[in-house]
């Protein structure tokens, strides 16, 4: 099994799709930013400028994960049925 749990779907997640070209993604707990790059690059073919992580209250790890301008987020959210 794989870093990536799933993506995130919430309207805030969405709404960063289209104005910050970011993804978000639930991650194990034990995901590094180079494991979740490594990742994600491999599975949808793109690459990433920058990856945040945030600890959440659930016991859960979340990604922000930006991409590339010449890479849109929007088509990845099609792929992942978010939008």
């Amino acid at each position: 099994m794989g870093v990536l749990m799933y993506p995130i779907g919430t309207e805030k997640a969405i709404t960063n799709i289209d104005r910050n070209n970011e993804i978000q993604y639930v991650v194990s707990l034990n995901a590094t930013k180079k494991q979740i790059r490594d990742e994600f690059e491999k599975l949808f073919g793109v690459k990433t400028i920058d990856i945040r992580l945030i600890n959440t209250f659930q016991n859960r790890k979340k990604a922000i994960i930006k991409l590339r301008k010449e890479y849109k987020a929007g088509d990845i959210a099609v792929k992942l049925k978010l939008v």
